[in-house]
């Protein structure tokens, strides 16, 4: 009788402690919280519409005559390139497909479909150009992760979409500024 007594708190205990460390895990934020179909859609979503904006950056990084849009364009490869590594992250994590490229965004033009970036008739033409192009990009990417933070489950997508909203308007006011005085 005395071994059955004993398996049962030995069972108990370890329960307690599975369940225990199960809540830990959820409190650290990591993949295994809660997430809902808005969070998958958000990370496919923003990793080719990210994945555009790099490639538009890397054009300016080379090829920009302005300081000013040369340092936005390094920024903007930094910041993206680091979600584009979490939303991965998340998406393998929820066993869901990771995509691979820009093409399954609807409306993402490569940069050799962009002819006022790659063929202006000078530096300050491109600048221009992209300045333009990388508002409307930016936009997008707002209105994604505003639907983000409304109907998004899972934390850190949400927060992400926040800093998304936060930065990338700060962004757009910036380039707009770049672009009227230029």
């Amino acid at each position: 009788m005395r071994t059955t007594r004993k398996t049962v708190i030995v069972l108990a205990t370890t329960a307690a402690l599975a369940l225990t460390a199960c809540g830990a895990e959820k409190s650290t934020g990591t993949a295994t919280e809660d997430h809902n179909a808005q969070d998958v859609t958000f990370a496919q979503g923003m990793i080719p519409h990210h994945k555009g904006a790099l490639e538009m950056a890397e054009e300016a990084t080379a090829k920009a005559s302005s300081p000013e849009v040369k340092s936005l364009a390094a920024r903007i490869e930094k910041a993206q390139t680091a979600e584009i590594a979490k939303m991965t992250a998340w998406l393998k994590s929820w066993d869901e497909k990771v995509p691979t490229s820009t093409e399954s965004m609807p409306g993402m033009e490569s940069m050799e479909a962009m002819p006022e970036m790659n063929h202006g008739s000078a530096a300050e033409d491109f600048d221009k150009a992209f300045l333009a192009m990388m508002i409307e990009h930016h936009k997008g990417a707002v209105k994604m992760a505003t639907t983000e933070k409304t109907k998004g489950a899972y934390a850190p997508a949400t927060a992400m979409a926040d800093d998304v909203i936060r930065t990338q308007n700060a962004e757009i006011t910036e380039m707009t500024s770049l672009l009227t005085n230029s």
